[in-house]
């Protein structure tokens, strides 16, 4: 492990957490131009994966992000379709350190409809890119067809209002092209901006 990393991951640890006991939640806000959404993680079960997407919030480095992504059976480019809402800062914005993998089976997190997960490439490359699931998608856990390497991804909160929100930003419009030819069909004509993620 990497000096930077290492120490990432003690200033993540010495993030405070509101809360006390089993199953904990902290809660955050999600301001877009579409509407406010709020989520619940859950820092007992992904401490890592909750204290990184914390330290976006707190350091106030999702301004400015987008929604730019929305996949569905109709124009999923996997044959292990999913319906999902992706966001995050894209190609702009301060980006922290990646973070390691907590995969589902470590966690219980399942990808079910509301969960917020983070995407990723490789194992342990998530940095500041998300995604909120519209339906269960077990393909995207731990051992999924999702990815090559079967290890799904880090799911580490739900949606608790705002549904609403991410249907709309799902039904947005696409355009046809994309840098990725994995993405072709699902990039949104009009990415739709965060405005805020903070503490609730």
């Amino acid at each position: 492990m990497s000096l930077d990393r290492r120490a990432l991951l003690a200033a993540l640890a010495a993030i405070p957490l509101t809360g006390a006991g089993r199953d904990r939640e902290v809660r955050v806000k999600l301001v877009t131009e579409r509407g406010k959404i709020v989520l619940a993680l859950y820092p007992d079960r992904s401490p890592i994966t909750v204290a990184n997407f914390l330290a976006y919030a707190d350091k106030g480095l999702m301004k400015g992000g987008t929604f730019y992504r929305t996949v569905s059976p109709k124009n999923d480019n996997n044959p292990a379709t999913i319906s999902v809402i992706q966001g995050g800062l894209g190609d702009a914005g301060e980006r922290l350190p990646p973070i390691p993998l907590e995969p589902t089976k470590r966690t219980g997190i399942r990808h079910t409809a509301g969960v917020i997960s983070m995407a990723r490439d490789t194992p342990g490359s998530a940095t500041s890119e998300f995604f909120i699931c519209l339906e269960d998608s077990p393909a995207l856990d731990y051992g999924g067809a999702r990815n090559k390497d079967g290890g799904g991804f880090a799911a580490f909160g739900k949606v608790v209002e705002g549904m609403d929100v991410v249907r709309a930003i799902h039904a947005a419009a696409t355009v046809t092209r994309a840098d990725d030819p994995y993405m072709k069909g699902q990039m949104i004509e009009k990415p739709v901006k965060i405005l805020e993620l903070s503490r609730n």
